[in-house]
Parts: structure tokens; C-alpha cells; sequence
């Protein structure tokens, strides 16, 4: 007889993960116990004959829970004659409130619980919040570690004798089911109209619930509410679904009229929105999805997925101007109730105001979207934590996270080149998530967004302090922030007390992730986006770099122009397109304006432009692969101003898809004694096109080839030079799915390795990632910050 003691780590995706050791162990007839750590991890004792041990080690090996990932297992055995336990059973987690380690992400309802939902004979009939081991809510629940139901939003509804039950018993699917509840005891749903005559309802102070408003109006009643919610949507009105991390504005998705109220009311007047369908099957309805592209979407993660569009069965003013739409399946019980109630496909977009993070308690969805939307559908559940919708997109042939958040956060990421040092990374200012770098683990936050707000940035704050805790890092010794002097982050990483702050080149911190998903120790990156501070006090954004972890060398890149206006010629790509073609020689900007019957949003602005660049007004040089994309999406007549983060360059890339690149010869010139791609060359050889009656989509999907090209050359060139066998792509540019595809084609015809990022986004929202790893190596080899 033997006594085996089992430690398992990073059991990070199945909160049913000591139910089934207890039933595993049960069934082998064993004897010991299974308990919870601080640190996530599980620890079993097993005492019995040595080859009914190694039948448990087995099956845990090749047959764990649904949706568990088990990432190491230590086992030290030793010979007893003798029982210490008279039986196997579950034991109280240990170390509360320590912290440390995996904490599970949100996971969608899972089958078995949408048929209990659907089952008439069935207690969690018609039951929104219906949950069991291996789905429901959890990151956007859990107070602190162990996850313990009294350490949740639950512990505020105590379980009736019916759910205590299940909760006790080994072989029930919901037993030590934190989430458990049914319509007797849990949290219950009402909806709440809209009467934008009067000022909004008074709602209580949040306790242990989130209390709904005090009002006669209030439709209470799960059935009733859901009725009532599912009436304004067929009347073409908009609803706030508060939801599992937070709350969307929803309305019909095929009604050009209620999209274009929606529209009005957020002041997005362009912003693609996602929709959600009913099933799988509804999905060829809206977009062509590959089976790749299937499976994301019914994973119980649940993002939406960006596709191509296909048919007209949705509201053509949707995505205005885009090839593509974001679409997602129900993954809560109050999604799929809904849709017993609607037919058609409906939006979903965060429900936020303009500048303030998404609302996710009953007070805020009330007082900020009164005006903004026709009803809510609230619930008494409390979110520790929002959480926006993950969003993934089939780039370049694999899958590219566009933002990492629900059913992702806050799983880690494998830190393979870390150092002892705990670090926190705040990341950029835009499209933010933060990072907690701890061994060989980093944990990200959830989806941020953009800090320049108040309220934003404190949404950020609180992120960083909850995931601190939740992974037992009180005070991190080392905080990274992007080299940006004026960014609200670097405040705060000069705030916050530590032994070093590291300040990380944003490019750097890029190609850094790149390196560290690949366990890579140098490679040449291309690191195109839209803009970043560079150490040389220029606007970064289209660079080759040689990098290591704790070195970048800018080798070659885009060549620098004139960005007259600064952050405004973010917003109007007219400005970039001057600031390209400013000085060349037979050029009259405002000629080609006239000729080519289109205008910028203000038709005399190319010619104020042009005197701003005379005088040398606000007009700092950049590199930015980003403003080249918008420059040529002015010039080809796609758009003139940007409304949402990424427009012009998106907005081209559709127009692409329907063009035909001309073969093209990059010119390259020189700059500080580095080879670059003559940007203005190119944009005067597309200017010569668009003279000789070219049609706009060729202008688009012609300028993508000489930039992917272009970047992707120079690459294997510097590689070839140094002796070095990858090449990696990184950036915001790497969501366009016709320039990756071509960089990845060129630098794996030269025989070398492509590297991109899987596990966090190329984007803004992978860069804390980037930058904790060059902060842990930086520390730990004693160099300069970056």
C-alpha cells in the first residue's frame, strides 16, 4: 500500500476540478483528501494499493474535467502499512484571502445547463443565472482566492435546501459549484423602462447585491422581464442587457432605423457594431465563417469573431464602409432566454458613454444611458469586475487576438525568459491592459481601453489593484511603463512604490512580445502602427528593429515625414497625405484635390496645410505605418475622417478586397544611415495611378503591397545581414490580414522563421506583456531601461 501526495498547478479553466478528483479517487476505491491552495493550486493525498494510484495519475493525465488545463503535476509517494483517512473527501480551501496563482476566467453556459434551462421538468427552468461546475461566471465574480462561494458576489444569496444539496453532494454536476443557484434562491432579473421626461430612478446603496430601482414602473419577474425587454427590441427600441462583466446596448441588428438611432444616441456614427445570433446555423445568414472560424465561436470562451460579411440580412449601416462584422453566440442564460423571445440577429455594443468605461452596476446603466437607451434589463448580481467581450480575427491564415479579455482574463501567458522579480506593467495609454509578471507567468488584466479619461484610468487602477491581489503580489519590485513622458500611465508607475521603474520603448515592447510567446532571444521585428514615442522625440510607428529583451536597434523602417497638426492628423487623413506629398517636386496638393472631385472635410484646409508645413507649425516628424495607410485612404476617396480608433486604415483594407495589386518596385532612400521605404516616392506613384483613372480599390490593395513588401524586405535583408533566422510582425498594422499575409509569404520564401503573436494581441493590448519581459530581463542583467 502506498500514500501518494499529488500537487496540481495551474489547474486555471474548470472550477469542477475537485469534484472530479473526489469522484475519480471514489470510483478506484482510494482514500485522502483534495483541497484548494492560496496559490490556486490543488493539493491530494491518495492512500491505497500503487496500481489504483496510478490508475487516478493516469486518468488525470488523459481524461481531466471539461475545460480544465492542469499544467504541472508533482507526485511524491511513499509505502504505508497502514490507513490514516476512512475515506476520500473534499477539505476547506487553505490560506484565504492570500492570494496567488490562476484565477478561472468567465466560461459560457455550458450544454448541460442550457438543457436544464430548456427542460420544463427541470428546477433551473427558464432560469437566467442557471450555472454549474464547468461554466458560469467567475473572474467577474470572485471577491478574492481560494474561489470559495463566500469570497464571490454569490455568498450574497444564500442556497436554498434544494441547491445546499447539490452543492454537497460528489455526484452532482453542481457540486462545490460556487455559481450555484436557482429561481429560489438567486439573484433575480427585472426591466426597467425609459422615460426620458423625468430624471431617472433612485437605486440604493450596492451591499451584498447590486439593489434594483424603487419605482412602479419596474417590471419585475424574470419571465416578465425578459418579455418586456424582448417588446422594445421588436419595436425597434434599444435595451442595456447587463450581463455577465457588464452591460451592452442591444437593438434589432437587420433595422437600418433602430441602428441609426443607436448610432445617434452613443455619437458613433460610424463605429462598427458587433451582433450576436441565435445559433450556429444563424450564423451563415450574416457572414462566411470557416469550420476554424466555427469552433471559436462556440468555444466556451465565446468572443466575437471578426468574419466576412456575406448576404443582406443585416441593417447596411452596421460596419459603414467595412468588408467584415463581429459576430458572437449567446453565452449566458439571459442571451439565449432572449432569443426564445427574438427572432432576428441584434447589436451589441459596449454600453458605455463616450470617454467612461462600460457600466456594469444597476445605478450606472440607469444614470448614464437614460438617454440612450429605451429599457434596461437589469439583475441583482453584482460584478466585482467588467469584463468587455474578447475579440478574435482569422489573420495571416491563424488566429490574432484584436482584444483579450472575457473568457480569457486573467489566465496567464508563459513568461519563458523572466527573472525572480515580481513587475507590474501598466502598459500604454491606449487600448490598455495591464500585466503582472511573476516567475515564469504573466497575468493580464482585462480589456481597459483608452485612459485619457478620468474614469477610465481609474477603471485601470482598480484592474491593477484586483489582480495584485488575486495574485499575491502586494508590492511588485519592479513597475514598467511605456517611455512616454506625458502618458497617465507613466504617472502612475512614478507613483507607485518600488524598487526600479523601467521605462519601455513602446516598439520595443512589441517585438518584446513577439520574443517572449516564442521563447525567442533575438530576432528582426517589424513593428508597424500608429504612433509611438521614440527615443530620438519623433513619432514611431513603422520600424525594423533587431531586438532582444533587453536591446532594440532600429535598422531600417519607413521613411520620416512631416505630420502636420500633430494628433489631429490622426483624426483627418488629408493631413498625412500632404505631409507625404508636401515639397515634391510637381505636386500641387490642392490640384490634385480639385482633379480628383473629392474633399477633405474642410476643401481649403490641403493649402492651410501647406502654410502650417511652410512655417514649421505643430509639425513633428513621424514613421508611422499607420498614417501612410490613412494618408492613401484619403487620397483614394475612402475617408477623410476618422470617428473610431483605426478607421481610415480599416476602411482601406475593405476597399482592398475588392482590388487588384499592381506589381510594384518599393523605392528605398536612406535615413540617419539606415535603409527605409521611400514613403513619399510611393505616395507620388500613387497619385499617378489615381491621375490615370485607376480604380480606388486598386489604389488600396496596390499601397498595402508596397508597405508589406517594402517592411518585409528590408526584414530578411537586415536578418541576412546579422546572422539572424527569424523575422517577427507586430503592431496594430498586423490585424490587416492582406499585409500579414504577405510578410509571413516573403520572409518564409528567404528561408527564415515567422514569428506573430497568438496569445495576446499584436496591438496596443499585448504591449504590458512586452514590457514586463524587458523589465525582468533588463533587472536581471543589470542593463539600462529601455
Amino acid at each position: 500500500m502506498k500514500r501518494a501526495h499529488v500537487q496540481v498547478d495551474g489547474v486555471v479553466q474548470s472550477v469542477g476540478f475537485r469534484p472530479f478528483v473526489y469522484r475519480t479517487a471514489v470510483d478506484l476505491g482510494l482514500r485522502g483528501c483534495v483541497r484548494n491552495l492560496g496559490d490556486a493550486g490543488v493539493s491530494v493525498t491518495l492512500e491505497g494499493p500503487g496500481d489504483r494510484i496510478d490508475a487516478f495519475l493516469q486518468e488525470l493525465e488523459t481524461n481531466p474535467p471539461p475545460l480544465a488545463t492542469v499544467e504541472r503535476v508533482t507526485v511524491d509517494t511513499e509505502p504505508v502499512t497502514e490507513y490514516s483517512y476512512e475515506s476520500f473527501s473534499i477539505v476547506d480551501s487553505e490560506d484565504r484571502g492570500a492570494g496567488g496563482g490562476t484565477v478561472p476566467p468567465d466560461t459560457a453556459v455550458c450544454e448541460a445547463c442550457l438543457a436544464d434551462i430548456r427542460n420544463p421538468s427541470s428546477r433551473f427552468h427558464d432560469y437566467w443565472a442557471t450555472a454549474c461546475v464547468d461554466c458560469g461566471p467567475r473572474f467577474t465574480v470572485i471577491e478574492e482566492l481560494p474561489y470559495d462561494r463566500e469570497t464571490t458576489s454569490m455568498a450574497a444569496f444564500p442556497l436554498c435546501s434544494d441547491c445546499a444539496d447539490a452543492y454537497a453532494s460528489p455526484s452532482d454536476r453542481r457540486y462545490h459549484a460556487q455559481a450555484i443557484a436557482c429561481p429560489s434562491c438567486g439573484p433575480q432579473l427585472a426591466f426597467q423602462p425609459h422615460d426620458r421626461s423625468v430624471d431617472p430612478p433612485a437605486v440604493g446603496e450596492r451591499t451584498g447585491v447590486d439593489p434594483l430601482p424603487k419605482r412602479s414602473s419596474l417590471v419585475e419577474g424574470d419571465g416578465r422581464s425578459l418579455d418586456a425587454a424582448a417588446r422594445t427590441l421588436d419595436e425597434g427600441g434599444i435595451v442595456a442587457v447587463k450581463g455577465i462583466g457588464g452591460a451592452h446596448l442591444a437593438c434589432d441588428a437587420t433595422r437600418p432605423d433602430a441602428v441609426s438611432t443607436l448610432r445617434d444616441r452613443t455619437g458613433r456614427p460610424a463605429k462598427p457594431f458587433a451582433v450576436m445570433v441565435p445559433s450556429m446555423d444563424d450564423v451563415a445568414t450574416v457572414a462566411s465563417a470557416s469550420s476554424t472560424e466555427r469552433e471559436w465561436l462556440r468555444s466556451a470562451r465565446r468572443p466575437i469573431v471578426v468574419l466576412d460579411r456575406c448576404g443582406d440580412a443585416l441593417a447596411s449601416n452596421l460596419a459603414p464602409g467595412l468588408h467584415t462584422v463581429g459576430v458572437m453566440l449567446p453565452y449566458s442564460g439571459v442571451h439565449h432566454l432572449l432569443f426564445d423571445r427574438v427572432d432576428d440577429p441584434i447589436v451589441v455594443t459596449s454600453a458605455n458613454r463616450p470617454g467612461l468605461p462600460m457600466q456594469s452596476s444597476n445605478r450606472a446603466i440607469l444614470e448614464q444611458l437614460w438617454d440612450v437607451a429605451d429599457g434596461s434589463l437589469l439583475h441583482t448580481r453584482r460584478i466585482v469586475q467588467r469584463c468587455d467581450d474578447s475579440v478574435v480575427r482569422a489573420v495571416g491564415g491563424s488566429r490574432t487576438l484584436l482584444r483579450r479579455s472575457r473568457g480569457y482574463a486573467p489566465l496567464p501567458v508563459a513568461a519563458p525568459t523572466a527573472d525572480d522579480a515580481d513587475v507590474l506593467a501598466v502598459g500604454p495609454e491606449r487600448d490598455v491592459t495591464a500585466a503582472v509578471l511573476s516567475g515564469d507567468e504573466c497575468y493580464l488584466t482585462q480589456h481597459v481601453g483608452a485612459v485619457t479619461d478620468r474614469e477610465t484610468f481609474r477603471f485601470l487602477q482598480a484592474a491593477i489593484d484586483h489582480l495584485l491581489a488575486l495574485t499575491g503580489t502586494e508590492r511588485p519590485s519592479v513597475v514598467a511603463h511605456d517611455a512616454h513622458p506625458s502618458f497617465r500611465t507613466t504617472e502612475y508607475a512614478a507613483d507607485r512604490t518600488a524598487d526600479r521603474t523601467v521605462a519601455v520603448q513602446h516598439h520595443h515592447a512589441h517585438a518584446a512580445s513577439v520574443l517572449m510567446e516564442h521563447d525567442c532571444p533575438r530576432a528582426v521585428c517589424i513593428t508597424a502602427d500608429g504612433v509611438g514615442y521614440g527615443p530620438d522625440g519623433t513619432v514611431w510607428g513603422g520600424e525594423v528593429l533587431d531586438v532582444t529583451l533587453t536591446d532594440a536597434d532600429r535598422v531600417a523602417g519607413l521613411a520620416p515625414v512631416p505630420m502636420p497638426g500633430g494628433d489631429r492628423a490622426t483624426e483627418f487623413p488629408v493631413r498625412s497625405l500632404v505631409g507625404l506629398l508636401y515639397d515634391r517636386e510637381g505636386v500641387d496638393i490642392q490640384a490634385l484635390v480639385d482633379a480628383l472631385d473629392w474633399s477633405p472635410p474642410n476643401a481649403d484646409e490641403p493649402r492651410v496645410i501647406e502654410q502650417q508645413l511652410e512655417a514649421d507649425v505643430n509639425t513633428p516628424v513621424t514613421t508611422s505605418a499607420g498614417r501612410f495607410l490613412d494618408a492613401v485612404a484619403a487620397l483614394a476617396d475612402i475617408c477623410h475622417e476618422r470617428t473610431y480608433e483605426g478607421e481610415p486604415a480599416m476602411r482601406l483594407e475593405a476597399a482592398a478586397t475588392d482590388g487588384t495589386p499592381r506589381d510594384v518596385t518599393v523605392p528605398y532612400t536612406t535615413a540617419d544611415g539606415r535603409p527605409v521605404v521611400d514613403t513619399p516616392q510611393v505616395a507620388e506613384l500613387l497619385v499617378e495611378l489615381r491621375r490615370d483613372g485607376t480604380h480606388a480599390t486598386d489604389v488600396a490593395a496596390t499601397a498595402q503591397r508596397f508597405l508589406a513588401d517594402g517592411l518585409a524586405d528590408l526584414a530578411v535583408d537586415a536578418a541576412a545581414e546579422r546572422g539572424i533566422d527569424a523575422v517577427g510582425f507586430t503592431g496594430g498594422v498586423a490585424y490587416n490580414d492582406a499585409i500579414s499575409r504577405r510578410i509571413r509569404q516573403r520572409v518564409r520564401d528567404a528561408g527564415l522563421a515567422y514569428l506573430d503573436n497568438d496569445a495576446v494581441p499584436p496591438g496596443d493590448g499585448g504591449v504590458a506583456y512586452g514590457q514586463a519581459g524587458v523589465a525582468a530581463a533588463t533587472v536581471r542583467d543589470g542593463g539600462v531601461d529601455s
